[in-house]
C-alpha cells in the first residue's frame, strides 16, 4: 500500500469541525453540561411499563422544574433518568416528591432506583478547573516523556495530537450537544483517550527512529510514510477490537455508559486519524527545518 503525506488536508478538515464547534459556542449553541458541571438534581424512576416521554414532560412542566432533560432507558423502555438543573439544595426533597407524586397518577407502580444525586454550582465549578488541570498536566507530561526517549521534535509533534484529539471530541459535544450531555464521565473518556492516543503514536514514533537511524539521508516525509505503512496492520487491528468493545457498550449501555462510550468512540478515530496521518509529518516538518537550520550554520 502507498502511503503520502496528505497531513494538509487532513489539518484543513479537522480545523473547519473545530471552526465549526466554536461559531456554534459564540452563537450559544456550545457544550451542553450536565449536572456535574452546572449542578441540580439526577434522580432514575422504574414505572414498571414501557414510558410515554411526554407524560414525564406532564409531570416536570406542571412542577415548573425549568430547564430538565429526560431520558428513557431500560429493555423495556421502562425506567426513566431525570436530570434537573436549577434545583436549591434545600428543596431536593420538595422537587422529589412532586414529581413523584405527578408521576404516580399516571403510573401508580412507579419506584426510585438507584440513588438521588445533587451537584452544587461550585463543585461543578471546581470539576471544569480540574478537568482542565489534568487534560493539561497529562500534556505536558507526555511531551516530557516523550522528549527523553525520543527527542523533542517527536514531543512537540504527539503533544499537538493529543490536544488535536481532545478538540475534536469537544467539537463533537458541541455539535451533536443534542444527543449528549457533558458530565463527568467525559472527562475520564478525555483522560482514557490521552493514553490511548499516545500509544498509537509512539509506537509509529518508535518504528520512525528506526527507520530514521537505517535511511539517515533519506527525507523525512519518506521516513514518516515508511513507518504509518508498517504499523498499519497493527493500528488496524487494534483499533477495531477497540471499537467492537465500545460501540457495544453505547449501543447496549444505559445513558450514564453511552455518555462515556460515544466520546470515547470519537477519540479512537480521532486518536487513530492524528496519529497516522497529521503528527507523522509534523515531526517530518520539524525535523527538515531542524535540518536545514544546521546545513545553514
Amino acid at each position: 500500500m502507498v502511503i503520502k503525506n496528505r497531513s494538509r488536508i487532513c489539518l484543513i478538515v479537522s480545523a473547519v469541525i473545530i471552526l465549526a464547534a466554536l461559531v456554534l459556542t459564540i452563537a450559544g449553541r456550545g457544550v451542553n453540561l450536565g449536572i456535574d458541571f452546572e449542578g441540580g438534581l439526577s434522580m432514575q424512576y422504574n414505572l414498571k411499563t414501557a414510558v410515554e416521554k411526554a407524560d414525564v414532560d406532564a409531570v416536570l412542566n406542571a412542577m415548573g422544574a425549568g430547564t430538565y432533560t429526560v431520558t428513557v432507558q431500560g429493555a423495556e423502555n421502562n425506567e426513566i433518568n431525570i436530570r434537573i438543573k436549577d434545583v436549591a439544595k434545600d428543596d431536593i426533597q420538595k422537587v422529589q416528591d412532586d414529581f413523584e407524586n405527578g408521576i404516580k397518577e399516571k403510573y401508580p407502580d412507579a419506584e426510585s432506583v438507584g440513588d438521588v444525586n445533587y451537584v452544587g454550582p461550585v463543585a461543578g465549578a471546581t470539576l471544569v478547573k480540574n478537568a482542565i488541570i489534568s487534560v493539561l498536566l497529562a500534556s505536558v507530561l507526555m511531551l516530557v516523556y516523550i522528549a527523553i526517549r525520543f527527542d523533542l521534535n517527536s514531543g512537540l509533534a504527539a503533544v499537538f495530537g493529543l490536544l488535536h484529539d481532545v478538540l475534536m471530541m469537544l467539537s463533537f459535544m458541541v455539535i451533536f450537544r443534542s444527543v449528549i450531555q457533558m458530565n463527568s464521565s467525559f472527562i475520564a473518556a478525555a483522560l482514557t483517550i490521552v493514553g490511548y492516543s499516545i500509544n498509537n503514536t509512539i509506537v509509529i514514533f518508535d518504528r520512525i527512529r528506526e527507520n530514521a537511524k537505517k535511511m539517515p539521508t533519506t527525507a523525512k516525509e519518506e521516513v514518516a510514510n515508511i513507518s504509518v505503512r508498517e504499523s498499519l496492520g497493527r493500528t488496524i487491528c487494534t483499533t477495531l477490537t477497540t471499537l467492537i468493545t465500545i460501540v457495544a457498550l453505547c449501543i447496549l449501555g444505559v445513558a450514564s455508559i453511552r455518555e462515556f462510550a460515544l466520546p470515547i468512540i470519537v477519540g479512537i478515530l480521532s486518536g487513530v486519524y492524528s496519529a497516522n496521518m497529521i503528527n507523522p509529518y509534523i515531526w517530518a516538518f520539524l525535523e527538515e527545518k531542524r535540518r536545514a537550520r544546521k546545513a545553514k550554520a
